[in-house]
């Protein structure tokens, strides 16, 4: 069918192959393109009417058939352009049109009947009828983007459901009464809070109130497709009307909130609260179907799109957890602003997690409340794309461009994203058109900056008024109705008004320990040093241990591999386990007691300096073989996966699901420790600080490779002063540990206590083979996790020096300590930086009563590493301290090897100068303090 290389489009190859198909077998394709191939071939051979062309050439009808088809596919691959999907501005004109010139056709052909009518499912028909079809389908209040989807059976089905009821809504009158209500409810609340509350932030839903019936249907359908849970994702705009009208956050609770009031615990020291547009909900409801449906909105920080990943991280949690795997019975839901979803990164991030294993959720339902401006930036600034939701072509997902006026037709098109998530479980996308009644906020001014539009937008109707408008036109309500519901719902949320007055304090609607977090309690000072019992008995310990490290005999595995799990099964018979060994075989036990275990990031999975092999790959195929999964036959899931390049997506969708199971030890492991600034935003809004603004308790694991050796200044500095500098009220633990045992019980000791605390460990790079860094079998089956380790070389009576440290550069110290014999010098190392054992530093001053010197040791610059807050903290210990590091820099660390070792040196040797140092020590320490001035 040579021919239909008259086809410009695309769509001419997808023809020509479902032609050739017909060719060989005409069953092979549906009965309607056997129609149309049958009347092709027809009028190739005649005019049209039935009259033979001679020398059998290609008929003007049967050209007319092709260009019909062109148009056909002009519509759905380019129809969303020329919709009526803008309330308020005229749409941008594109070119070419939509003319029937622009497919080679004219007024002439409109009653001329075409076999291609079977495409749209007429039958032959006429180009008029066939035209209307697609001009309603495609131009109307919904534009649909679907054409670069590559899986034809969905393509198939968003055909069927859109062409087959020219994406025209026909909803009994009970469905349209319930939708009247909803839009009542968003449009009153709103008018009620700008009345009453004068002045107040309150981000208004106003212009968009069509989202609110949207949400409501949102929820009534995909019950009845079987989903059992939503989680919301939203910024401020509009918050306050979805917790009230879709979460079923009380008016009382909401009225007393803007009249100043605080929940009961606030006096606690530790609860900071935060305002009232971002703080989170849950709830039970019952559907009009009778399904029960629970919702939760997560709270959020103002940073748009960050709380995106933690949705996905906390859905894909009780996908593992709750539902046993079953992604249809839980959907997130995340509602973006339209300059947000076009210009945070983070969107992309999430987007591209949608389709990995580590990451899926069965698919996302994205709102966007498209306001065409952000804060005061129109839309043409905002983004180079034609539309803000054109990420979705990414990830092949469908977008529906609603006019945010027509709320039938946005309920439509919400209820059809709904069904195609259950169905196909991949993102769908809903773009509604709308616009932003006042500025940014209530107080701000948007005449400033967009006049013109806001000319516009002062005298246009909300959507209330013209669903009642287009309800009494059909007959289908009563001109009282909405009347009547405006006048109940004032009056109730009067008395609602009425009765947050009289209440002096809120009680917590959300408590955090329950649920998932039952058993777990807020931990209280006295918790914090309060010693966990991580020790396992030794039978327990070696029968994991030679699990773990032996391979089955069936497999054949790489040479190297073989020879390197030999070299694990080894350290059983010598007692000597190494970094690795201590870290799973922390994994190991935990999973053994029942506890699950995840991890992720870049390259976790062998690890970045190759020491983890917790995944390794067959020789002669890509089969992979877990170890830990041996432990317990699997019952009990070890995940761990490589994902993505990211930090900021990751590290929050692992915050997301720590949030939902405290029960399982998830980990997020950053390649190098310097990189983890790149989910700054995460540690920030999130992990420091989620406690005293939301009361949401978390137990994520970070491990951050710290140390300096030479490596320049992208990978060597995890940062340790920027955690340092967020710690307070206890709310995060930060440590640096020196041995595989106390790694081992560090990480133990998350899930063996009553209370979940963020858990930030500075890993080591090059120790994770140092001959010295390894611990016996005795380590690990007794004692627990020590905050500080004493140097048991010396002798107590006759140190001089004591020098506090933490981290890789113990080892440096030690091997000078060792070399020199210096037993008038102390090394302590600090394993845990924060919360800050002072009682156990104080008691090691009056152990060291004869110490004349102490002094803090880092690697790090002065401005930088654990410093700056431990000269703050040592201050209440009696200690007085001085500090031994590299000097102030805007770098974490140079670039030249020379350089740093120069440095090293120069930090080491001044460690151990004191004023009884003889006449060579001091020339040395001398000379490498003058050769590292030189290179600094």
């Amino acid at each position: 069918m040579d021919r239909l290389s008259y086809l410009s489009n695309a769509d001419s190859g997808y023809i020509d192959s479902l032609y050739k198909a017909y060719k060989e077998d005409p069953n092979s394709v549906d009965f309607g393109w056997q129609k149309f191939f049958e009347g092709f071939e027809f009028g190739e051979q005649t005019d049209g009417g039935g009259k033979p062309v001679e020398g059998g050439d290609v008929s003007e009808h049967s050209l007319k058939e092709i260009n019909v088809l062109n148009m056909i596919h002009g519509y759905r691959d380019r129809g969303h352009l020329f919709t009526k999907t803008n309330p308020v501005r005229e749409r941008r004109p594109y070119y070419p049109g939509k003319e029937l010139e622009t497919f080679g056709l004219s007024e002439a052909d409109m009653d001329t009947v075409f076999n291609a009518g079977v495409e749209v499912g007429l039958g032959p028909a006429k180009l008029r009828d066939i035209r209307q079809l697609i001009e309603e389908t495609y131009c109307q209040a919904i534009g649909a983007e679907f054409t670069y989807i590559r899986h034809p059976e969905k393509i198939k089905w968003l055909l069927e459901h859109m062409e087959g009821t020219r994406n025209k809504p026909d909803f009994p009158i009970e469905k349209k009464k319930r939708i009247l209500q909803k839009l009542n409810e968003a449009v009153v609340f709103e008018n009620f809070l700008g009345t009453k509350f004068l002045g107040q932030k309150r981000f208004s839903l106003e212009g968009a109130e069509t989202v609110i019936p949207a949400l409501d249907s949102v929820i009534e359908k995909g019950s009845d497709l079987g989903v059992q849970e939503f989680v919301i994702g939203m910024a401020h705009r509009g918050r306050l009307n979805v917790l009230a009208n879709i979460m079923g956050k009380t008016y009382k609770d909401i009225f007393s909130e803007f009249e100043g009031k605080t929940y009961a615990n606030a006096g606690e020291p530790d609860f900071g609260g935060d305002v009232k547009y971002h703080l989170g909900f849950s709830t039970d409801i019952k559907t009009h179907t009778g399904k029960d449906v629970h919702l939760s909105l997560c709270p959020n920080p103002s940073h748009l799109e960050t709380v995106d990943p933690v949705v996905e991280g906390l859905v894909r949690s009780k996908i593992d957890m709750k539902y046993d795997g079953d992604k249809s019975k839980i959907a997130p839901i995340l509602i973006h602003g339209d300059a947000a979803i076009a210009g945070q990164g983070i969107v992309y991030e999430v987007a591209q997690m949608s389709k990995l294993d580590g990451y899926s959720t069965g698919g996302t339902i994205h709102l966007v409340i498209n306001n065409q401006i952000g804060f005061t930036t129109n839309f043409k600034d905002a983004r180079s794309s034609t539309y803000c939701t054109d990420l979705a072509k990414v990830t092949l997902s469908p977008v529906f461009h609603v006019n945010g006026d027509d709320v039938e037709a946005l309920v439509f098109a919400i209820n059809m994203a709904v069904e195609y998530r259950q169905r196909y479980h991949t993102d769908v996308y809903i773009d509604i058109l709308c616009y932003r009644r006042y500025g940014h906020n209530e107080a701000d001014e948007p005449k400033f900056t967009q006049p013109k539009l806001y000319k516009a937008i002062a005298s246009h109707p909300n959507p209330r008024e013209i669903y009642n408008k287009k309800l009494m036109e059909q007959g289908s309500v009563d001109a009282n109705l909405a009347k009547e519901m405006e006048k109940d719902f004032k009056a109730l949320l009067q008395q609602r008004l009425d009765e947050s007055k009289e209440v002096e304090n809120l009680s917590e609607a959300n408590p955090m320990f329950s649920g998932a977090w039952k058993g777990l309690r807020p931990a209280k000072y006295e918790d914090i040093f309060k010693p966990a019992n991580t020790a396992v008995s030794k039978d327990e310990f070696i029968k994991i241990a030679k699990l773990i490290t032996t391979l089955p005999k069936d497999k054949k595995f790489f040479s190297k591999t073989a020879k390197l799990f030999d070299a694990r099964n080894k350290m059983i018979s010598e007692d000597s386990y190494d970094w690795a060994m201590g870290e799973l075989m922390a994994y190991g036990t935990l999973l053994e007691e029942g506890s699950r275990v995840r991890i992720s990031g870049q390259d976790v999975e062998r690890g970045t300096f190759s020491h983890r092999h917790a995944v390794i790959t067959l020789e002669d195929s890509e089969e992979e073989y877990i170890p830990l999964r041996a432990i317990n036959n699997g019952d009990v899931k070890f995940d761990i996966y490589n994902s993505l390049l990211s930090e900021y997506g990751i590290l929050g969708f692992e915050y997301g699901y720590a949030l939902a199971n405290p029960q399982c030890l998830t980990i997020w492991e950053a390649q190098f420790g310097d990189f983890f600034n790149g989910a700054q935003i995460i540690v920030d809004q999130y992990l420091s600080s989620a406690e005293t603004k939301w009361k949401r308790s978390n137990g994520l694991v970070m491990l951050l490779p710290h140390g300096y050796e030479g490596q320049g200044p992208e990978h060597s500095s995890g940062r340790i002063e920027r955690f340092l500098e967020a710690c307070a009220e206890n709310n995060i633990q930060v440590a640096n540990c020196t041995t595989p045992a106390s790694f081992f019980h560090l990480l133990r000791r998350q899930m063996h206590r009553e209370f979940r605390k963020p858990l930030i460990v500075f890993t080591p790079k090059s120790l994770l083979r140092h001959p010295k860094v390894v611990s016996k079998l005795a380590d690990f089956t007794n004692g627990q996790f020590q905050e500080i380790i004493d140097d048991t070389y010396v002798k107590t009576n006759d140190v001089k020096r004591v020098l506090f440290c933490t981290g890789k550069v113990y080892y440096d110290l030690l091997q000078k300590q060792q070399d020199d014999k210096r037993k008038d010098v102390a090394i302590i190392r600090v394993e845990q930086l924060y919360p800050t054992p002072t009682d156990k530093i104080r008691a090691l001053r009056n152990k060291y009563k004869n110490a004349t010197k102490f002094f803090w040791v880092q690697e790090e610059p002065e401005n930088m590493g654990a410093w700056p807050h431990i000269c703050r903290k040592y201050r209440k210990t009696s200690v007085e301290l001085d500090v031994i590091s590299r000097k102030e820099s805007s770098s974490t660390a140079t670039g030249y090897s020379k350089q740093h070792n120069t440095q090293q040196l120069s930090l080491v040797s001044r460690a151990f100068a004191d004023d009884s140092a003889g006449t060579e020590t001091k020339k040395q320490v001398k000379k490498t303090t003058k050769e590292a001035a030189k290179v600094d």
